[in-house]
């Protein structure tokens, strides 16, 4: 495990107490955030670095290898030209090159994979920025939410619209749906009763119909005995 991830765990470890204990958990985040987006900034400039070193050094090592070549095909011309000293001369520097040319290979193999480190250790940086950048969101709103509570209660607070006063709405609502039920309910009970009352007659024979009648009548007499007149 490389410092830089060693660090980020402790890093992190210590937001999760700390948040535990924020009044304003948006603010720490914010700071982490802004801290975490540093440390990319930085890492992105190192990396560039490294790149730019690394390609650096695979031209030092292919610039070498190529003098290398060169040196092998000068010597193989100068023995073909019976001049050993020259040939001789040319597997010196043929050598030099050479070990140029492994130095510089080493050297570029090894600024790969520090390259390799950087690019994963971004990775992380930026994952890890934009899980806790959703996170902030989330809470965020969360926050949000919780003012906008408190600022409606401590409106209605201010405004005495608690207790009984706070239900006025509820009871005008209820009492007018009770009055409405009722007013309904007449009205199909005498609706039924209208109804029932025409099936009724079609379907009775002439001696009950002169009995209600009859029974109609006395009532009309009773209740005009009483004051009644009828329209």
């Amino acid at each position: 495990m490389s410092i830089i991830k060693r660090v980020r765990d402790i890093t992190v470890a210590t937001l999760n107490e700390r948040l535990e204990k924020a009044e304003d958990p948006v603010k720490l985040i914010d700071q982490f955030l802004w801290s975490t987006r540093e440390e990319i900034i930085q890492a992105e400039r190192l990396y560039q670095q490294y790149a730019g070193h690394g390609n650096h050094l695979k031209v030092q090592w292919l610039q070498a290898e190529q003098l290398k070549d060169k040196r092998e095909q000068q010597a193989l011309t100068a023995l073909k030209a019976g001049e050993e000293h020259v040939a001789r001369i040319a597997l010196h520097d043929k050598a030099s090159s050479e070990e140029r040319a492994r130095n510089y290979r080493e050297l570029y193999e090894q600024s790969q994979s520090s390259v390799r480190d950087l690019e994963e250790q971004l990775r992380e940086l930026r994952s890890e920025y934009q899980a806790v950048y959703d996170k902030r969101e989330y809470y965020a709103a969360r926050m949000e939410s919780l003012r906008l509570q408190q600022r409606m209660n401590a409106r209605y607070a201010g405004n005495g619209m608690n207790g009984s006063l706070g239900q006025q709405p509820d009871g005008m609502f209820r009492r007018l749906e009770d009055r409405i039920s009722d007013m309904e309910l007449e009205a199909r009970s005498l609706r039924d009763l209208r109804r029932q009352g025409q099936e009724f007659l079609v379907e009775a024979g002439t001696a009950i119909q002169s009995v209600i009648e009859n029974e109609l009548e006395q009532l009309k007499r009773k209740l005009q005995q009483e004051g009644w007149k009828s329209s």
